[in-house]
């Protein structure tokens, strides 16, 4: 019983890990991606709506893939198949 809890232990820490760099990476991908954007129409304004499309895709993109993340996270947290397969092999 003891390795379980170090199991429910372990998950715990890698969802916060998967949670938080997922968050940071997400924010500086935005972050880098909206001063570019700033930068460009800076110079060339006659772009403006064109890279603002453009922008607004792949931040949907970047936050995308912070969300496919969560779900991940989520999915060891409530329906963890490491605890099942510790299950399973204690009681073989």
């Amino acid at each position: 019983m003891e390795f379980i809890a170090n199991v429910q232990a372990y998950t715990a820490i890698a969802i916060g890990i998967i949670v938080g760099l997922g968050a940071l990476g997400a924010a500086l991908g935005i972050a880098v991606m909206g001063s570019k954007f700033l930068e460009s129409a800076a110079r060339q304004p006659e772009l403006v709506p064109m890279l603002q499309g453009r922008m607004f895709l792949l931040a949907g993109l970047i936050d995308a893939a912070f969300l496919i993340g969560v779900g991940v996270a989520m999915m060891f947290a409530f329906a963890n198949p490491l605890i099942e397969a510790v299950k399973a092999a204690a009681g073989a």
